[in-house]
């Protein structure tokens, strides 16, 4: 069991930044070696729409084109913690922000870990 716990969120105007970080808990570090983590986020009425992941050793393997080129994934294994760094925030960037956490079946992830939550609004 693992469990992923969420932090950074807040409230900033269009154009400002934001960094949310992802604490993963409740297993040995080596246990980690094959673990996907990735930020997701759900706007009201929407779908959750994966944005970005990464693997343990810190290879970035996909970011949605929306926030390709303002939002970078990262994550310091020595903490088992993982980052979203938000820049050039829009106001459709509002959102309900989601930490998971998975193993690669073949091409796709197996999302089985969540955190909580962190809600993002951006004002024009």
């Amino acid at each position: 069991q693992v469990r992923l716990e969420e932090s950074g969120g807040g409230s900033v105007q269009a154009g400002g930044s934001l960094r949310l970080s992802c604490q993963a808990s409740g297993r040995s570090l080596r246990a980690f070696n094959y673990y996907i983590m990735g930020w997701f986020r759900q706007s009201s009425g929407k779908e959750r729409v994966l944005l970005a992941d990464i693997d343990w050793a810190g290879n970035v393997q996909y970011y949605e084109d929306s926030v390709k080129d303002r939002f970078t994934i990262f994550r310091y294994k020595a903490n088992n913690t993982m980052f979203l760094q938000m820049n050039n925030l829009f106001p459709e960037d509002t959102a309900v922000y989601f930490c998971g956490g998975g193993s690669r079946s073949g091409s796709a992830v197996n999302w089985r870990d969540w955190g909580q939550g962190t809600q993002v609004t951006v004002s024009s």
